[in-house]
């Protein structure tokens, strides 16, 4: 595996800067129609010329990420073994490890040859019953291949506390089922069922988590055993699975749930990996 950065630490972003880097509004007001990027810029209290330096500087901590990584010659033939082809769609479903500005898929379009187009529909906050709302989005764009990481928000805990493990948020078996269903009602757009691949949900510092002031104030939590009761039933499912736990154990902000950009780039080579051993097992094999 390429050597491992050190992430900038989390205090050096400010309230604003992380907004820009989870939040896009153009996505969740959806019903406003197309907003121009003034309108966005103001929405966050910046001037567009300042909303536009934050959104390049962070394109721009992702392309350098992936020279980095394409640095390594080990990890950059197993790139170059990555199914997506020019002229093909890729699209990514998820929460706010996907949303990110600084996520593993946007690492993943600059280690893609020009023409292969990326369409980011990941919401922060997002359950897996909310992503079947974008069901209709995604029969409009017709994707090539549907990249998925779900799960995280459906375990949240309400209610949780010290004396409470809480009440999850989306059911196990709601949340099985609303998998299930993304997996056969999106993927009857795709050209093969091999053009789905799940990636479970990162690790959580339960340290971190239990001890943050914002969740602890709001009552919510997250668990590890929870996490992995939705990576469980994705790695039985015959659908190609990257497992992000043990590739992001330690690589969070100060919340122990989102993830660094380290944890960011350790998601990136979990899924170049998985899928170069998926075209050539020898080539990967240790």
């Amino acid at each position: 595996m390429p050597e491992t950065t050190t992430a900038e630490p989390a205090s050096a972003e400010s309230p604003t800067d992380k907004l820009v880097r989870f939040q896009q509004p153009e996505k969740t007001l959806r019903y406003l129609g197309e907003l121009p990027e003034s309108r966005i810029a103001e929405l966050f209290g910046l001037a567009p010329e300042t909303y536009r330096k934050l959104l390049r500087d962070l394109d721009d901590r992702t392309r350098e990420t992936a020279a980095e990584l394409l640095r390594d010659p080990v990890f950059a033939e197993r790139a170059d073994r990555l199914p997506f082809r020019p002229g093909q769609r890729i699209v990514a479903l998820g929460e706010s490890t996907t949303a990110d500005r600084l996520s593993w898929f946007s690492i993943l379009r600059h280690l893609l040859p020009d023409g292969v187009e990326l369409v980011n529909l990941a919401v922060s906050g997002s359950t897996t019953t909310q992503a079947l709302a974008q069901l209709p989005q995604l029969a409009f764009l017709r994707p090539d291949w549907i990249l998925c990481m779900l799960g995280a928000n459906d375990v949240q805990r309400l209610g949780r506390s010290t004396e409470a493990a809480g009440t999850r948020l989306v059911s196990e078996a709601e949340t099985a089922r609303n998998l299930l269903a993304l997996r056969d009602l999106a993927g009857r757009v795709l050209p093969g069922r091999d053009r789905w691949i799940w990636l479970t949900p990162s690790s959580v510092d339960q340290e971190r988590a239990d001890a943050y002031p914002h969740f602890r104030r709001a009552g919510i939590g997250w668990t590890g055993e929870d996490v992995d009761t939705v990576a469980g039933f994705l790695l039985d499912r015959p659908e190609v699975t990257v497992d992000t736990r043990q590739a992001t154990a330690g690589l969070h902000l100060d919340d122990g749930i989102h993830l660094t950009l380290d944890g960011q780039r350790a998601v990136t080579v979990a899924l170049v990996d998985t899928l170069a051993r998926r075209a050539d097992p020898e080539a990967t094999a240790s």
